[in-house]
């Protein structure tokens, strides 16, 4: 599933409020607000396989044709969909002064609101969403380094870059959730069944580094990994790196 595979004008339309509104008639039993809300409902508790038009209407006591009458397919109600949950982003609560803290703040944010609603990894932003919501991110975003003397383009690659970070991040912390839902076992048990049989097969002198470093992560993690923690460590390195690059735009701007 992807953003943007609707029918554009419609999309717009019910993304920012524009569609004209019937003068005359009964009034309508739900919003367009109301059927994204059950649909968000439907994802979280099963996935985005669960939105379909017909399940919408269903729960929402309503026939599928009239359904229709609302939101004109599921394209456009995915559309709706990512664009709704990204308003529950706040401004950013920093816990410091300074650029680093507040995209850290924002970084965080982002990381919830996967976590949150895992259905949006099932969703390709390969074409952005053009909705208020996502609009109002991506400009907050770029505000936290509009004073960096970083070029437009670079800082919108600082922001993609986060953007990439943050989705990968949440798909593993998401996968490792749900295998321990699916198989009734988190890490820790699992990893309590298969490390002494790892430990009865695993040649220390054929795969030496193999062997040292992953008997350090287990009795780290109890388990063989930890997307949490790998999560605040990649988000440290991460925000070293665009440091590295705000020194030298500093320096090219003294230049």
């Amino acid at each position: 599933m992807y953003v943007g595979g609707g029918d554009p004008k419609r999309s717009m339309e019910l993304l920012w409020g524009v569609t004209e509104k019937p003068r005359r008639g009964p009034k309508p039993r739900f919003s367009v607000e109301d059927i994204v809300a059950k649909a968000i409902e439907l994802a979280d508790a099963d996935g985005i396989e669960a939105v379909t038009m017909r399940g919408v209407a269903s729960a929402l006591g309503l026939t599928a044709m009239s359904l229709y009458g609302y939101v004109p397919g599921k394209s456009e109600l995915v559309d709706l969909m990512v664009d709704r949950v990204h308003a529950e982003l706040g401004p950013p609560e920093p816990s410091g002064p300074g650029w680093r803290a507040e995209v850290e703040a924002l970084a965080r944010q982002a990381w919830e609101l996967h976590l949150r609603h895992p259905w949006l990894l099932q969703v390709s932003m390969a074409r952005p969403l053009l909705g208020p919501n996502v609009i109002a991110k991506y400009d907050t975003d770029l505000r936290a380094v509009s004073n960096l003397k970083l070029t437009p383009v670079e800082m919108d690659q600082v922001v993609t870059l986060l953007a990439n970070y943050i989705h990968s991040a949440a798909r593993a912390a998401v996968e490792v959730r749900r295998v321990g839902q699916d198989t009734g076992k988190d890490n820790p048990e699992w990893w309590t069944e298969y490390e002494p049989l790892l430990a009865k097969v695993l040649d220390a002198e054929r795969f030496p580094m193999a062997g040292e470093v992953g008997n350090a992560v287990g009795e780290e993690y109890y388990g063989p990994n930890a997307p949490e923690l790998a999560f605040e460590f990649g988000l440290e390195v991460l925000l070293d790196g665009i440091a590295v690059l705000v020194d030298r735009a500093a320096r090219r701007g003294e230049g």
